[in-house]
């Protein structure tokens, strides 16, 4: 169970200017002095203040180039010195924290990987005590929320308020377009209960392929995240990792321009009385699908009263998958959505399923 986090916002930590999108943007590895540097130039020439670095690069495979170690915490440094430009770099352990504490890393981001491992969550945490330096979280590789807030709750109860999140999207195994499944229903979750907590996307890493940043990127505008972290490299043709998703600084200042960014609200008096208005009508629907489902599960309690005198099994699959086929149907005749209308109906079936379950377990 999540509890309340307390946080600043990223307004205050004198990284980002107004309006949106906040950008991080940098290679997604260090590889020379030459490459860093070069890229920082680009990226400062057009207004980026916040430059991001891969130092220590978790690969699946052995042998692949997993950065250049420490001494890329060098030439970060020069980044800050020549462009004053702020700098971040991702850790995954406590020996990567403390190398970045000792360097003047001035904000770091802990991977897919390490999010969704307690073990190096708490390491890194205990590792962050007593600092104020700010920490942005992805998503674990997985769609597991709690795995999320996990991690987060851990850096703050170590003292860490200067939190935020990435959304990078998640794993899968399914033919997509995307190299990850960009899984919104998550972050607008996150969003929704956490609606204080500074909230990047990383395109880069939902895409992997450049051709696709910018739809990606809009899409994380239209939901009303704060900003975006993407992968930027001076010659993305020699990048030594994910060379198919980096921009050129001129390529992502060509991105960023594209961006329509929509206001989170409207001071027009007759917007607010018809937003008002649809609201009402949004309310008065919404009960009545209460009432509806109190009356659906009234019924399945009946239903699992009758299968319990009759010695029967709960589920009865064949039925359900007959029942889902014709409502999609129906759904797609009314113009919603099939994955929409089958989300819908898999939980009210999953809650059914409980309730005469509860009903089967009682004492005789």
């Amino acid at each position: 169970m999540s509890h309340e986090l307390d946080i600043i916002p990223a307004t205050e930590w004198g990284f980002f200017t107004l309006p949106r999108p906040m950008c991080i943007a940098g290679p997604c590895s260090a590889e020379t002095e030459e490459q860093v540097l070069e890229t920082a130039r680009g990226l400062h020439a057009f207004g980026i203040h916040v430059f991001r670095a891969g130092i220590w690069k978790p690969r699946t495979h052995p042998g692949c180039f997993e950065g250049v170690g420490t001494p890329g915490l060098k030439w970060l440094k020069k980044v800050q010195q020549t462009y004053g430009m702020k700098v971040c770099t991702e850790v995954a352990t406590e020996k990567h924290v403390l190398e970045c504490i000792k360097y003047g890393v001035d904000m770091i981001w802990i991977g897919a990987r390490t999010s969704a491992n307690p073990f190096l969550m708490q390491e890194i945490a205990d590792a962050l005590e007593g600092t104020d330096l700010p920490v942005l979280v992805k998503n674990p590789v997985n769609p597991d929320l709690d795995l999320w807030i996990g991690a987060l709750e851990r850096l703050n109860r170590a003292g860490i308020r200067k939190l935020g999140v990435i959304h990078r999207g998640f794993s899968t195994s399914a033919p997509i377009a995307y190299r990850n499944d960009p899984g919104w229903k998550i972050a607008i979750e996150m969003r929704t209960r956490y609606p204080q907590m500074t909230f990047f996307a990383d395109p880069s890493h939902m895409a992997g392929d450049r051709k696709y940043l910018l739809e990606l990127s809009q899409r994380a505008m239209d939901l009303g995240l704060d900003g975006l972290m993407v992968e930027s490299h001076c010659d993305p043709s020699c990048a030594l990792s994910d060379a198919k998703q980096q921009l050129t600084p001129r390529d992502l200042q060509t991105l960023l321009e594209s961006l329509v960014i929509r206001d989170s609200t409207s001071d027009d008096t007759a917007y607010k009385e018809r937003i008002d208005t649809l609201r009402a009508r949004i309310d008065v629907i919404d009960e009545s699908l209460l009432k509806l489902l109190k009356d659906r599960m009234d019924v399945s309690r009946s239903i699992g009263r009758y299968k319990k005198e009759h010695n029967v099994a709960i589920l009865q699959a064949v039925r359900w998958e007959q029942v889902l086929a014709e409502t999609v149907a129906r759904g797609g005749e009314l113009g919603l959505s099939e994955a929409a209308v089958s989300a819908i109906m898999t939980a009210i079936h999953d809650e059914s399923v409980r309730v005469q379950n509860q009903i089967l377990e009682e004492a005789e």
